[in-house]
C-alpha cells in the first residue's frame, strides 16, 4: 500500500509550449527504458526476491519511477499545453493531434505504444538486479541526451533531478546485488535453493 501526496517529486513548471521536446520526452514516457518500464518491472521483481531488505529497495525505487512517470506526463502536458494547431503541423504531430489531442499516451519518442513486453523478468535475482543496474545508467544516459538537446531552462531544470536520481538508483541496486550474492554464497554453503528464498524444499537441485 501507499499513501499517495498531492504534488509532485519535484516541481515542474515550463511556460511555453515545447513540442520538439514533448515528442523527445516520450522516450523516457512510454519507451522500451522509460520510467513506466523500469517502475513495473521493479515492482514486479519485489515479489522473487530472497531478501526483504532487497524487496524492499525494489519497492522504493519502482514506486519512484512511478512519480518520475508522474512528473514527465506533467511536463509533456505543458510542453504542448497552449501549442496552436500551426505549430502542431509544423512539429509534424497532425497523426498524434488525430489520435490524441493534446493529451499524454504512453509511447517511444517514434510513436511506438508502450508494451509489457519491454519488462525485464527471468526469475534470477542476479540476472535481473544487474539487468536494474543496466537500466538505471540507460536512463541516466537518455536523461543526458535530453538536456545536451534542449534549450529551455524550465525543461532542464527536472530534466537534471531525474539524472541525478538514476545515479543514486544505480547505486542502490548494486548494494541490492551485493546482499542477494553474498545471501547465494552462504545459501550455496548449506545446500539450499535462492530462488526458493533459502529454503530447500527438495525440489530444488
Amino acid at each position: 500500500m501507499w499513501i499517495y501526496e498531492k504534488r509532485l517529486i519535484y516541481p515542474v513548471n515550463i511556460r511555453k509550449p515545447n513540442l520538439y521536446m514533448a515528442t523527445l520526452l516520450n522516450a523516457q514516457y512510454g519507451g522500451a527504458n522509460s520510467e513506466l518500464s523500469a517502475g513495473v518491472m521493479y515492482l514486479n521483481q519485489r515479489y522473487y526476491m530472497p531478501d526483504d531488505t532487497v524487496k524492499a529497495i525494489l519497492t522504493d525505487i519502482g514506486t519512484e519511477e512511478l512519480a518520475h512517470w508522474e512528473m514527465l506526463g506533467s511536463m509533456i502536458r505543458q510542453c504542448i499545453k497552449g501549442a496552436s494547431l500551426s505549430e502542431i503541423k509544423q512539429a509534424g504531430l497532425s497523426d498524434w493531434y488525430v489520435s490524441h489531442r493534446c493529451g499524454t499516451f504512453p509511447c517511444s519518442q517514434g510513436s511506438v505504444p508502450w508494451t509489457a513486453d519491454n519488462v525485464g523478468c527471468t526469475g534470477d535475482p542476479i540476472a535481473d538486479l544487474t539487468n536494474d543496474m543496466a537500466a538505471e545508467q540507460k536512463a541516466r544516459a537518455t536523461y543526458e541526451s535530453l538536456i545536451n538537446l534542449c534549450e529551455d531552462p524550465d525543461v532542464i531544470d527536472p530534466l537534471e533531478f531525474l539524472r541525478k536520481r538514476e545515479i543514486i538508483h544505480f547505486q542502490r541496486f548494486g548494494e541490492a546485488l551485493d546482499i542477494v550474492q553474498r545471501k547465494l554464497r552462504n545459501n550455496n554453503n548449506t545446500n539450499n535453493c535462492i530462488n526458493c528464498n533459502g529454503e530447500n524444499d527438495g525440489n530444488c537441485n
